[in-house]
């Protein structure tokens, strides 16, 4: 995946995240919150470890 798509797509989940924990926090669910405050770092991360599947 390209560099600019692969920034763009991290950055889209993050802050989707964010808006996620500020919902829930409003909602008063607090085991919600905490699952996307660690799931969504390591979606990221796990996106520019994992290298992208080729097909020959």
């Amino acid at each position: 995946m390209p560099f600019p798509i692969k920034a763009g797509l991290s950055l889209i989940v993050l802050l989707v995240a964010i808006a996620a924990y500020f919902y829930q926090d409003s909602l008063g669910m607090h085991g919600p919150k905490i699952a996307i405050m660690f799931l969504a770092p390591f979606m990221v991360i796990a996106m520019w470890i994992f290298p992208e599947v080729t097909r020959k």
